[in-house]
């Protein structure tokens, strides 16, 4: 999927809302779960690790965002790059 450029979201959506291919995966997960030979096809990665990349993505998408509006130009002039901003420490 990365090397496809996909973007995956999640998010909680009722299994009968007629939302397009959600059935099937609800009916592959059911019957996954029923399953125990099923052997393991992933590496577990830290909680940690997850919470950097999506802090890390959120700070970047920020950033373009930063970058393109023209609102704040004062700010800006002062706060240029938002990561760093939020890594400064003032007494």
């Amino acid at each position: 999927m990365e090397n496809k450029d996909w973007k995956i979201r999640f998010r909680w959506i009722n299994v009968h809302a007629g939302v397009s291919g959600n059935e099937l995966a609800y009916k592959l997960a059911k019957e996954a779960s029923g399953k125990t030979d099923i052997p393991i096809s992933y590496n577990r990665i830290p909680k940690s690790v997850i919470k950097r990349d999506l802090e890390d993505t959120s700070v970047e998408i920020w950033q373009r965002e930063w970058d393109t509006t023209n609102k704040g130009r004062i700010t800006k002039d002062y706060f240029p790059k938002v990561a760093e901003r939020l890594h400064a420490k003032y007494t």
